[in-house]
């Protein structure tokens, strides 16, 4: 049986040790923020989480891009050059280019490595969603399982990975175009809180309107509650907008009322932060459906 590396991009959100730890290869995408260009690396070494956060808070704008074909091409090469195969999971591609970028890159490299393969995923998820399919792909990869063994796990897992969220500033959904600029204007008078998700193909859609911040995080649980499949088995992902006491929050919650064992909580990384503002709240979990 031919080794395999798993491959993903820093949309995943997992943090730097918990992404060694699952011996992850992960590929950086990039943000430019006040004249500068930085790498979204897990560990925050060019641009801290909380730095990002103040910037934002602050009034920056971050504009993001997606990791290209040569920079895939320049991690998978030697890779493919040491005799391992790849099977590379992707941020949703209805939000980014990545997924694209990789499928390009794994098809010119496979044409030059005849023998080695290259498998690419498009997650349909992000953030610790995202991180959590890939959790889930390195768990299978432990058990003694094929690349092609888990690459047919996740397409069959990715439909299952449950993404709510919640974000405290609506003018960065408002530049998104997830909102109007009137529902932000209007929602940040009344203090309304929205209540989204990634849907079944990778897109973010609003769901639901809460009044006030407490109300939506435990919208998001509620949500939890109606769909989880066997919470006290798989563990939960929480990500946070430079918000760890919501995060708690929520966390606690999940434990009291679904039993939930194990919970990782991490930052929403500074490319995902750029669409979501501080304040984000995100509640990752495997459901029956999305």
């Amino acid at each position: 049986m031919s080794d395999y590396v798993i491959m993903t991009d820093s949309c995943c959100d997992l943090s730097a040790e918990l992404a060694a730890e699952l011996e992850l290869e992960v590929l950086p995408l990039r943000l430019e923020l006040e004249g500068k260009s930085y790498r979204n690396l897990l560990d925050g070494s060019e641009i801290g989480f909380q730095e990002f956060y103040s910037k934002v808070r602050s009034g920056a704008m971050p504009v993001t891009s997606a990791v290209n074909v040569g920079e895939f091409d320049a991690a998978m090469r030697p890779i493919l050059e040491a005799g391992k195969d790849i099977l590379c999971l992707c941020f949703s591609s209805a939000l980014s280019t990545t997924y694209q970028s990789a499928v390009i890159a794994g098809r010119e490299l496979e044409e030059a490595f005849p023998e080695r393969k290259v498998r690419v995923v498009d997650s349909l998820c992000a953030s610790m969603g995202q991180g959590l399919l890939v959790w889930l792909c390195a768990q299978e990869k432990k058990k003694g399982r094929t690349l092609e063994e888990v690459l047919d796990f996740a397409e069959g897992a990715k439909g299952n990975i449950c993404h709510w969220f919640t974000v405290d500033d609506l003018n960065h959904l408002k530049r998104g175009g997830r909102v109007s600029a009137a529902a932000a204007l209007f929602g940040t008078m009344l203090s309304v809180k929205p209540v989204l998700h990634v849907d079944s193909q990778g897109r973010l859609i609003p769901m639901e309107k809460c009044r006030g911040r407490k109300a939506s995080l435990l919208a998001l649980v509620d949500h939890m509650e109606k769909t989880a499949v066997e919470p006290e088995r798989y563990p939960v992902f929480i990500s946070h907008g430079d918000c760890r006491e919501d995060a708690e929050f929520v966390a606690e919650e999940v434990r009291r009322r679904l039993g939930v064992r194990e919970v990782y909580i991490h930052y929403v990384g500074p490319v995902i932060g750029s669409h979501t503002g501080a304040g984000v709240m995100t509640l990752f979990f495997v459901g029956r459906e999305r």
